[in-house]
């Protein structure tokens, strides 16, 4: 193990953990179509995985700065598999299927920041924004590879509530080899808790959090879910329909990853942010134009615009709080950074009854409308005192 690099040990656990958390994304068609999901169930199923992510996000993370990343991470990679496990037993009992839901939420959430925190750990003393790229490339590869390839099982492979689970079984084995040891740098860390909280809040108070983070952070996973949710109800999908699912997921998070050189290029966080937001524009313009034209192939330009949107929203977020953050406290501002990338999940179903009151093309402007409004206060966030709250 020690020919592999530290950080791409830990990195490899991030990539393991977001191929179980979004393997399910190509699996609502086949319980509907399989076993005769409602609508609502698979809602319910949603909101199960948030129901865990979020809190687990903000209580795990603390815990990590505190005690360390290992500790928090091994039992972590354990819970994935162990969520896999009982979707893959699951079957058409709805209960059961929650309960899996619920355990990838809380393993995903239990290891992001974490896991994010320790990748930066690793990543020494390189050019800035390094570990958080690296963060980034291996969550996006993850997500997109899981549903891609459950998708292209489920479709065309016996077992459909069977065989697309067992490949992330199989990825954990492997990863659970070369992350179980992974090192752990020594890192200062305070037993001075007031202060941490104090240091904490600060930074989360700061203008450089509250304009340039908490305001663009949803649409991390809002222009990524919008790509792979919203745009293909936009259109007929007459062949194979969860194979395109998952290549259209896959296809939009793995954009997040080919567009890490340019984040590297851009250096400025602010300027990461903006570039991504220009992307998100121009992929909610072509999903109005998918709209209005019913032209089938613009979902995929769609979708690579939406993707770079997400990568280069997420890096520049991340690379942000690693310039805000001790090292002390860098897993809980992490944490309050993915609970809010995580709030964009809401779109698609904001979208749903938002199309009770506008035609989808005008669903599109809204999204532009708020993205215009979103970039002067990008801008400001450039001061660095604290605004008061």
């Amino acid at each position: 193990m020690t020919r592999i690099p530290a950080w791409l040990r830990v990195a490899a656990a991030l990539f393991a953990v977001g191929w179980g958390a979004n393997q399910f994304a190509a699996m609502l068609l086949v319980y509907r179509q399989e076993d005769g999901a409602s609508s609502e169930a698979v809602t319910a199923l949603f909101g199960a995985y948030a129901l865990g992510l979020i809190p687990a996000l903000l209580i795990v993370a603390p815990i990590s700065d505190r005690i360390g990343r290992r500790r928090v991470m091994r039992p972590v990679l354990v819970l994935s598999v162990i969520a896999t496990v009982i979707l893959l037993i699951g079957g058409d009992n709805i209960a059961v299927l929650l309960l899996g839901r619920l355990a990838a939420g809380i393993a995903s959430g239990a290891a992001f920041a974490p896991g994010t925190a320790w990748v930066k750990e690793l990543s020494g003393d390189g050019p800035a924004g390094t570990g958080a790229r690296r963060a980034t490339w291996a969550l996006s590869a993850g997500f997109g590879s899981g549903p891609l390839v459950a998708g292209v099982i489920a479709q065309w492979l016996p077992g459909p509530t069977v065989l697309p689970y067992v490949p992330h079984l199989v990825l954990m084995i492997g990863v659970i080899a070369i992350a179980w040891n992974a090192p752990e740098p020594s890192v200062p860390r305070s037993k001075d808790e007031p202060r941490r909280r104090s240091d904490a809040w600060q930074a989360l108070r700061s203008r450089r959090f509250l304009l340039g983070i908490a305001l663009t952070a949803p649409w991390v996973f809002g222009t990524a879910s919008i790509s792979f949710a919203t745009l293909p109800n936009f259109v007929d999908i007459g062949f194979a329909p969860i194979a395109v699912t998952g290549a259209l997921t896959g296809l939009t998070l793995w954009t997040g990853v080919a567009v890490q050189p340019l984040g590297r290029r851009l250096h400025d966080p602010r300027l990461i942010i903006l570039t991504g937001l220009a992307a998100a524009t121009g992929g909610l313009a072509m999903g109005a134009l998918l709209a209005t034209s019913g032209i089938a192939w613009l979902v995929v330009l769609a979708a690579i615009l939406l993707g770079a949107a997400y990568g280069l929203i997420l890096v520049g977020g991340l690379t942000t709080v690693e310039g805000l953050a001790r090292p002390d406290d860098l897993g809980t501002l992490n944490a309050v950074f993915y609970s809010l990338t995580y709030v964009g999940f809401a779109a698609p179903l904001l979208s749903t009854l938002a199309l009770k009151a506008l035609s989808p093309a005008g669903l599109m402007l809204v999204g532009i409308g708020a993205i215009a409004l979103t970039v002067p206060l990008v801008l400001l966030s450039q001061r660095r005192e604290p605004i008061k709250v």
